[in-house]
């Protein structure tokens, strides 16, 4: 499995912090000494990922709470399959019931979407990528979730690649000087640039780059951009951008690119359908 986020507590505190405000005035009409069982179950067919924020919410909000796991990230879960039992303080399940559950069914969409896509290209040497179309704030969590489904992820942010796009390629002058400088400034990092057409793939290859973005390119342009790859600069690597789903995404993979960049995996996501079942059970006098 992925390694879990360092921001994982951040970001469960703040889901709290948002939700719960100055208190839960709900919970408050349950008797504080109310304890409750209960389990979580999926309406629907899902790659299952978030157990860790669910978790963590619970953990911050009471330890008494106890969850046992029935399943684990990354696996494929069915319709009606229970994917944890919970027990504990009522106040506090209830409270992190809602904050748990966003977690849960949103990252479960994330490795969903992501295994949906890597599935529909098994057997090519091609990889799905994941792209910064994420929810503020939760970027490392979906990243996490699109590993978790099988699919690969682009840069973190501005700072771990240079990606130069059509206004930094008008700023610096042409392809070849952007390319150029990304080197000079930022000589350990991988240097991406975007090209729209197979003259400027051809001058982008003469520059020496890392990767390049092939962005809207026909099916015909892509399989011409990799014979011209392979025949220019075959160390470089060639990454299909824009308008992909999950239809036309096998096709992309067969001709011959090396990755393909889909920004629905965090942007379009459905959340899954969760539900939570409890049993209230005697005060504890």
């Amino acid at each position: 499995m992925p390694a879990l986020p360092a921001e994982l507590a951040g970001q469960v505190g703040a889901a709290l912090r948002e939700d719960i405000g100055a208190g839960d005035v709900t919970a408050a009409l349950v008797p504080a000494t109310q304890r409750v069982r209960g389990r979580v179950i999926t309406r629907e067919a899902a790659v299952l990922c978030g157990t860790a924020w669910v978790t963590e919410t619970y953990r911050q909000l009471d330890p008494a709470v106890r969850l046992s796991w029935h399943a684990a990230d990354g696996d494929a879960v069915v319709a009606a399959q229970v994917l944890f039992g919970i027990e504990g303080p009522a106040r506090a399940v209830l409270t992190g019931e809602r904050t748990a559950l966003n977690f849960l069914q949103l990252l479960s969409a994330v490795a969903t979407a992501a295994r949906a896509f890597t599935d529909a290209i098994a057997g090519t040497s091609c990889q799905i990528l994941d792209t910064r179309k994420t929810l503020p704030g939760l970027r490392t969590a979906q990243k996490y979730a699109v590993r978790c489904g099988g699919a690969g992820n682009h840069r973190l942010g501005l700072f771990d690649r240079v990606l130069i796009k059509e206004n930094h390629i008008a700023a610096a002058g042409s392809i070849t000087q952007a390319i150029h400088a990304a080197r000079a400034l930022s000589p350990a990092i991988a240097v991406e640039i975007e090209v729209e057409s197979l003259p400027e793939l051809t001058e982008a290859l003469g520059a020496g780059p890392d990767i390049v973005m092939l962005d809207e390119f026909s099916h015909a342009d892509m399989r011409a951009a990799v014979l011209l790859r392979d025949e220019r600069a075959p160390g470089v690597k060639l990454e299909a951008s824009g308008s992909v789903t999950l239809a036309s995404v096998r096709a992309v993979a067969e001709t011959g690119v090396d990755y393909i960049s889909v920004g629905a995996l965090t942007k379009h996501v459905r959340a899954v359908d969760l539900s939570m079942r409890l049993e209230f059970g005697a005060h504890r006098s």
